[in-house]
């Protein structure tokens, strides 16, 4: 088990943008750019978290429309409605010459008539930060070999604001941190993108309900993963999968599943919907829905 004290992860992801930019000033990082800034679509859009992916799954892609010369970023606002929650998202991420991506999203989740249920009153808000770091560590997404991927290593430290909720519904934390290990690949001849993610976490519903519980207070290994087809250079349509831990008794937890497509607007504005099965939240059963997103990006 791996521990991170929150007062450390500030310290952690300052000392890692640090030396990624002294990566990207060394010779070898040095190399010319591609003319026009990346291909549409190929900076991912906005997870749940607010790290360049696809909705709920983390890619290896980094923010923003920056190749290697260059400086970029993203803001994005995100709603998903289900039968018995409203979630909303909006944050921020910047991109350092395609190799570090720093992002920032707020979470909120509407309880509404569930909260009556868990004694926290109709409509009741849980409120969370989601501070990340990724760093590019090898290959690329789109351009040399086939065979290797675009790979990424991450963090995010997740900041519950309800701790005493986190405490009621039998959370061990109301803060933790998430490491990651990514790997992304758009083969261009099939137009197929392909994405895989191992998450060392102890998150329950994302960490909206706390990290650890009765049923378990380590990290566990968790896997996203994508497959997506290019219709044309602005349209991608495909589906996502999300492994989730289960560490509250008084309520299972689910794997996610999405199918979605991401149209780019402009090469400044994505727009993705999906459709978005979240299995049992909180005690609310077949909790599926529509995910909404707009991403602008610069």
């Amino acid at each position: 088990m791996i521990r991170i004290p929150p007062s450390t992860v500030a310290g952690f992801i300052a000392k890692f943008a640090v030396a990624t930019l002294l990566m990207a000033a060394s010779p070898a990082a040095a190399r010319d750019g591609r003319a026009g800034g990346k291909l549409m679509l190929t900076n991912g859009v906005t997870t749940i978290e607010g790290s360049s992916g696809g909705g709920v799954s983390t890619w290896a892609l980094i923010a923003g429309n920056e190749t290697v010369d260059g400086i970029g970023g993203s803001a994005h606002v995100s709603v998903i409605l289900l039968p018995d929650y409203r979630w909303e998202s909006h944050g921020a991420a910047i991109g350092v010459h395609d190799r570090l991506e720093l992002s920032y999203a707020r979470q909120n989740l509407d309880t509404r008539d569930v909260g009556v249920k868990l004694g926290i009153g109709r409509g009741y808000t849980l409120n969370q930060d989601v501070f990340g770091a990724k760093l590019r560590i090898a290959g690329d997404a789109v351009y040399g070999s086939a065979y290797l991927p675009q790979i990424a290593v991450g963090v995010q430290y997740k900041h519950n604001l309800d701790a005493p909720i986190v405490a009621a519904v039998g959370g061990r934390h109301a803060s933790s941190t998430d490491l990651y290990v990514a790997a992304t690949k758009l083969l261009l001849r099939q137009s197929i993108l392909l994405g895989t993610t191992v998450r060392y976490t102890k998150a329950n519903q994302n960490g909206l309900l706390g990290f650890g519980g009765d049923r378990g207070g380590s990290r566990t290994v968790q896997i996203e993963s994508t497959l997506g087809y290019q219709i044309s250079r602005q349209l991608v349509v495909g589906g996502e999968y999300r492994s989730k831990p289960d560490n509250l008794g008084f309520a299972r937890e689910n794997d996610w599943k999405t199918a979605y497509a991401a149209y780019a607007i402009s090469k400044n504005l994505t727009a993705t919907a999906a459709y978005v099965d979240l299995g049992s939240i909180a005690t609310a059963e077949r909790q599926r829905g529509g995910f909404l997103s707009l991403q602008t990006a610069f």
